[in-house]
């Protein structure tokens, strides 16, 4: 991408941090509600994927270690640059810590200033569920009414309410190896208008299913749904599977489907497709936005998101919760930058405030 330069670089620039903290976070979202939150961020997403060639774009950069992964997670267009660190321990609800945690930040590209910065653990699991439906809408049969859920852990109500609200699902089926967050997710979801079914097994779940939505955490190579489990008119959503390690389709899953991911380059990498050979084929999801590839194309066609997370969505949420934040008048502002009377000369913070101001005044004397 090449940078375009404009009148804005001669423009006044101000040293001005915005917040936005995990307690206002969520007050913003109790307020606007759950399902309108997400809408809005679909919205966004749609917006930016729409523009996908605006953007430079890179695979995360991942640290990882035994129990799990730590990742940065860059892109920028020609005005912004949005980053996000996250990481990804399953172990950490054994010591009471999330599985995910996630910050990110907004700068401006002319001056390198951060001007937002925001937690993304609550708005991370918005933005994957927000994806979630962009997605389904265009590969799902508009006929789906019946979902089921794998994976019940901190991301399953989201994906829960993203589908019911957005995309009129009217039965869950939900299964997970631990049942106590089955009954988690099952009394999350009572105040709902939803069909909510507690099942046993896997297959269970995967009765009458026209969507089916994996969301494991375990750090492996795994197989959650086997190929002999998926059947014509299925859309599969796979949101677990998103580091080198970790899987939770079988390759024949991937065979029997027509795969769509968000950035080639990273799901290769991460994503269920590490288990195929180089050359098997995918579609960059930006390209059914855009007209220049078909989605779905038959009512029988298996379908199948390989979703890992990628940078332009966190984009997407932040820049979108900027302005609802924004609007609502819930922004904090950080002190993160220090405000230097001269900005060559930085040590002026290390002296006595008397003497830091004696230097700024008699340098505004020889300057007069």
């Amino acid at each position: 991408m090449t940078r375009k330069h404009t009148a804005r670089d001669a423009a006044p620039h101000h040293l001005e941090t915005f917040f936005l903290s995990p307690t206002r976070a969520a007050e913003l979202v109790r307020r606007t509600g759950v399902v309108e939150t997400m809408r809005g961020m679909a919205q966004a997403l749609e917006e930016d994927f729409g523009r996908w060639q605006d953007f430079e774009k890179s695979a995360r950069t991942a640290n990882h270690s035994p129990h799990g992964v730590i990742e940065l997670m860059p892109v920028s267009d020609d005005r912004e640059f949005a980053f996000k660190y996250v990481n990804g321990h399953p172990i950490n609800t054994r010591s009471g810590l999330p599985t995910v945690m996630a910050f990110g930040a907004l700068a401006s590209v002319d001056t390198g200033m951060p001007e937002f910065i925001s937690e993304l653990t609550l708005t991370t699991a918005l933005r994957t569920a927000a994806t979630s439906v962009m997605v389904a809408r265009r590969l799902a049969r508009p006929d789906s009414r019946t979902m089921a859920l794998i994976g019940n852990g901190a991301q399953s109500e989201f994906q829960a309410l993203a589908f019911h609200g957005l995309l009129g699902i009217r039965q869950l089926r939900l299964y997970d190896v631990d049942p106590a967050a089955t009954r988690k997710l099952a009394a999350n979801l009572a105040p709902h208008a939803l069909e909510v079914v507690c099942c046993g097994s896997t297959d269970e779940a995967l009765r009458g299913a026209d969507i089916v939505t994996t969301v494991t955490a375990d750090k492996a190579y795994a197989t959650i749904l086997g190929g002999h489990q998926v059947v014509p008119g299925m859309h599969v959503n796979a949101v677990g599977g998103d580091c080198p390690g970790k899987t939770e389709l079988a390759a024949e899953v991937l065979r029997k489907g027509r795969v769509f991911v968000e950035y080639e380059p990273q799901t290769r990498i991460e994503g269920d497709l590490q288990q195929m050979p180089a050359d098997f084929e995918v579609t960059e999801f930006w390209r059914v936005l855009r007209g220049e590839a078909p989605g779905r194309t038959s009512a029988t066609q298996i379908t199948v998101f390989d979703s890992v997370g990628f940078a332009l969505e966190d984009y997407s949420a932040l820049r979108y919760m900027r302005a609802l934040a924004g609007a609502a008048g819930v922004l904090e502002r950080l002190e993160l930058i220090p405000e230097l009377a001269d900005p060559k000369n930085l040590y002026a913070l290390l002296q006595p405030p008397v003497a830091a101001e004696s230097a700024v005044a008699a340098r505004m004397a020889v300057m007069a």
